[in-house]
């Protein structure tokens, strides 16, 4: 297979954005399938806020609350292993008991109400983690099974739009609900909504065949096939590395975002007014994804986005709140681009049979770069000016546009 650029015609239906729309919601398991989305977002965004919240109200210690974090992504640093495991089973049942097996995960944070009951906060969140990284593996798959190929991009980017909207109104919610009823209400809420998310998978209609069955060795051995076949494809490799690098810099970019708050001479809170910039952003690119990439081609369309993010960050380093604005808006538009484009192409470009843990490999080398950046951030804005380190931020990230240079060689077959 090599990378597809179709051209649609400029009077084609299909590259208008809001055509694009309308058809990925006609498809019933897209359209489901976001419904499920958008219901388990919201109540994981609420609860990832509070949980952060809760511990430092128990505790009043920081670092016990960036905890929470840490929690929550280290499971990413296992993803091929776990991915695995949506290579072994059917994805929709798989789906279905992992969102269930959540809800009821969350139910012993009924029982925490005081700092000696926290490590039951941690483990919950730890296993969270770990089962995010299972159910994201094994949507990649079935999505790419049970929505159209055509549709891939736009239900990429819809998916990003739902994700990106929920982060705008989840954790205002979550707040909310936890000052008036405690971190256990907001547990609730987030049970509830995973409840119905695998009440919306069930409906999905897909066929699956029985995976084949394998052996303890021989799952060892195919635990590293995701890795190998992502790593040798022409057409995969240079859009995963463009990303890792990219959330790499974006770690580091966030790590300023408070000290970019008081070189414009804004309290601490004015953070959450960029966040929500940035929200705004990423929601609309998510609703062009589709015809862009239709136009573009992955590989061109995650270039400019990374241009886009690179000037943007060199931007944020003037003292003038609109540029300030304008520039979250700009990196929330950009952002995106390399990440849908890389999830796109792996769902299209690897066998059914691996694409499980494929994708866990390829989220892995996406996402946990940004856990790195922000470490590295967070010493770098210590050490020296923050403009300075904005500037030469946005200066490297340009790096990262060239593994997406120039047209791959012919993929391999599987």
């Amino acid at each position: 297979m090599t990378e597809q650029t179709p051209r649609a015609p400029r009077t084609s239906r299909a590259a208008r954005p809001a055509w694009a729309v309308i058809r990925v919601l006609r498809d019933r398991n897209a359209s489901l399938y976001l419904g499920g989305v958008v219901v388990s977002g919201f109540g994981s965004s609420a609860m990832w806020l509070v949980a952060g919240i809760w511990v430092k109200d128990l505790t009043g210690s920081d670092g016990l609350a960036a905890l929470c974090v840490l929690a929550l992504w280290a499971p990413t640093l296992i993803g091929p292993a776990l991915g695995t495991l949506a290579d072994r089973m059917r994805r929709r049942p798989l789906l279905v008991g992992t969102d269930l097996s959540l809800a009821v995960l969350l139910l012993p944070l009924l029982a925490v109400d005081s700092p000696d009951t926290l490590w039951i906060l941690f483990a919950v969140l730890l296993v969270y983690g770990a089962a995010g990284v299972v159910h994201d593996a094994a949507e990649a798959a079935l999505v790419a099974t049970a929505v159209d190929p055509r549709l891939l991009g736009d239900f990429n980017g819809l998916r990003m739009t739902a994700n990106e909207g929920t982060k705008l109104l989840a954790p205002l919610a979550g707040a909310g609900l936890y000052a008036a009823y405690g971190g256990a209400r907001v547990a609730l809420l987030d049970a509830v909504t995973f409840a119905l998310a695998a009440v919306l998978c069930t409906l999905l209609r897909v066929h699956e065949p029985p995976p084949r069955p394998e052996g303890a060795a021989d799952l060892r051995a195919r635990t590293v096939e995701g890795a190998r076949y992502l790593w040798g494809h022409p057409v995969l490799r240079p859009l995963v590395l463009a990303g890792g690098t990219t959330m790499l810099f974006a770690g580091v970019n966030g790590a300023a975002v408070y000290a970019v708050a008081e070189g414009l001479g804004h309290s601490p809170a004015y953070v959450g007014v960029l966040y929500v910039a940035q929200g705004a952003g990423s929601v609309a690119i998510g609703l062009v994804s589709g015809p862009l990439l239709r136009r573009l081609g992955e590989r061109r369309f995650a270039r400019y986005g990374i241009a886009l993010t690179a000037v943007a960050v060199t931007a944020r380093a003037l003292p003038y709140d609109a540029v300030a604005l304008a520039s979250a808006v700009a990196v929330g538009v950009g952002l995106p681009c390399v990440l849908v484009a890389a999830l796109t192409a792996v769902q299209r470009e690897t066998p059914g049979a691996l694409l499980g843990r494929t994708a866990a490999t390829a989220n892995t080398l996406l996402f946990a770069p940004n856990a790195v950046g922000l470490a590295l951030g967070a010493a770098l804005v210590e050490l020296v000016p923050y403009q300075a380190l904005l500037a030469v931020v946005g200066v490297t990230r340009l790096l990262t546009v060239l593994p997406c240079r120039g047209r791959p060689r012919s993929s391999p077959r599987p």
